[in-house]
């Protein structure tokens, strides 16, 4: 089951592209933007990812880190972090835990793949609550970024 608004959000340590241990716990005290996504080098995933890149400055703006998470490999993820030229961390969920934790998850996905992150989006407060939970069941829509930012907004 998804993770609703209101609840906490469940911990993670997931490698960043760097090969860094990124927690939950450290973005404590500040608001977050957490963005599951399922492939990297996908078309909409890059678009989505590429819309945040282009307005990250909104997010910074609006007192708000971001981080992508999928269940590809840190090194996939470096690359295509790379190639895109994405000014936000890029997190590894290989062992699938943390998309299965936020009931971000495709049990089945395409072509036969089985265990992929679903499209996602949460807004985790300063304390660590879930301001906002939006999981899509169409891997082909984006996230409702308008949303997103209003509820950055509220907690402003």
């Amino acid at each position: 089951m998804a993770i609703q608004q209101g609840q906490m959000a469940p911990d993670f340590s997931l490698f960043n592209t760097e090969k860094n241990k990124v927690s939950l716990a450290d973005y404590k005290g500040k608001n977050l933007v957490i963005l599951f996504f399922p492939l990297a080098f996908t078309g909409v995933c890059t678009t989505e990812l590429c819309s945040v890149r282009d307005n990250l400055n909104v997010y910074t703006s609006l007192n708000a880190d971001v981080v992508g998470i999928s269940v590809d490999s840190l090194f996939s993820l470096g690359k295509f972090k790379d190639e895109q030229q994405y000014n936000f961390p890029l997190l590894s969920d290989f062992n699938k835990e943390t998309s299965q934790a936020y009931g971000a998850f495709y049990d089945e996905f395409v072509l036969d793949m089985k265990g992929v992150s679903r499209r996602a989006a949460f807004v985790v407060d300063k304390d660590g609550v879930v301001q906002y939970a939006e999981v899509l069941e169409s891997a082909g829509d984006l996230p409702n970024f308008d949303a997103i930012k209003e509820t950055l907004s509220s907690l402003n």
